[in-house]
């Protein structure tokens, strides 16, 4: 669609007077924040064509206009700006990053916490596991003479224990064997290829041999599942109900229902075709509770063939600058700390809004 410089600077004074105010601007507005010398007219005459082209609505008999789906489309792809992050957003994102000993989980989950605080939307967080997961080793430790802890590590460094408790009673030497076939046997496989050679196992082992083989074996394929699953973390949902938008709690439950529910989040739109950056508004998403809403997404590197994906939730009068600029500073800075053991130094951000 080939607009006119005078059309493009209109909708682009409607867009960021609308993300300001929620409230339909009028020609008076555009002129002032467009800075056009022409009359009052001949703007509300280019608002009428921007309506005409499905830009803009008129959702009250007033002269005021709204962006549509499609001028937020417009705007995010050929007018909007990039935003500058602030000293202070660059540190309190750090700040937020800047703990890599711990684990990945919990990394990612803060990031969208401050996130979250920082835009005012909520954020949804993903790190979607390694193409291949495989048990690094085994640890069996005696607790009493027929029970035993079964300690699992995985090859993205996660720890998982159990207890297990057995019908007859255990000696260290029974134990310590048991340790060693699992070490031998199971040691880099995935779950599908464990589960193989378990069953292969079965034939040339003695029943009670086994079946502690068995125990271990099947907890070991219960946190390799569990580690391939889709995880994604929701943070500030409550952040919906400052935006105007959503003051109407019967508007608001249904998105907050739909982010706040682990079955119903699973089903966010975190497919990045390929890209970095990714931003669906109004019906661009698939999913009814979107439908009003926009969602923005980027992409980040875990590393060990690992990646994620980490998204803002909000009105279609979205900041769409800061709000990309701050999710472009988070993937790059996951990236960085996952992958190199570094964070931006912020030196590209001014002390500025």
């Amino acid at each position: 669609m080939e607009l006119s410089d005078r059309k493009k600077r209109i909708l682009r004074a409607i867009v960021e007077t609308y993300i300001a105010t929620a409230e339909p601007v009028g020609s008076k507005a555009v002129a002032e924040r467009a800075g056009l010398d022409v009359s009052s007219a001949t703007i509300r005459n280019e608002m009428a064509d921007l309506t005409d082209l499905g830009l803009l609505e008129q959702p009250h008999t007033s002269a005021g206009r709204i962006p549509s789906p499609a001028g937020y489309r417009l705007y995010v792809n050929e007018l909007m700006d990039q935003h500058q992050l602030t000293l202070q957003e660059t540190e309190r994102i750090n700040q937020a990053l800047n703990l890599k000993m711990e684990e990945l989980d919990r990394v990612i989950d803060r990031a969208g916490k401050v996130l979250s605080q920082i835009s005012d939307y909520p954020v949804f967080t993903m790190a979607e596991a390694k193409t291949r997961i495989t048990v690094k080793r085994f640890d069996l430790l005696m607790v009493e003479e027929n029970a035993f802890i079964a300690v699992v590590m995985t090859d993205n460094s996660v720890v998982k224990n159990k207890l297990i408790r057995m019908p007859d009673t255990l000696s260290d030497t029974q134990l310590q064997l048991l340790s060693a076939v699992l070490n031998s046997s199971f040691v880099g496989l995935t779950q599908e290829e464990m589960e193989q050679t378990l069953d292969k196992m079965e034939a040339r082992t003695a029943p009670a041999a086994f079946e502690l083989i068995s125990l271990v074996v099947d907890f070991a394929v219960e946190v390799l599942a569990d580690q391939s699953q889709k995880k994604i973390h929701t943070s500030g949902i409550t952040h919906l109900l400052e935006h105007p938008e959503y003051h109407s709690l019967d508007k608001a439950k249904p998105l907050m229902t739909y982010l706040a529910e682990d079955q119903e989040a699973s089903r966010l739109p975190v497919a990045m075709s390929g890209k970095n950056m990714n931003i669906l508004i109004g019906p661009e998403n698939v999913s009814d509770a979107l439908k009003d809403t926009s969602v923005v997404m980027a992409s980040y590197d875990i590393g060990d063939n690992m990646r994620g994906v980490i998204g803002v939730v909000g009105p279609t009068r979205m900041d769409y600058a800061k709000v990309t600029a701050r999710l472009s500073y988070f993937a790059d800075s996951l990236t960085r700390m996952f992958g190199k053991g570094e964070l931006p130094s912020g030196e590209d951000s001014e002390d500025k809004e």
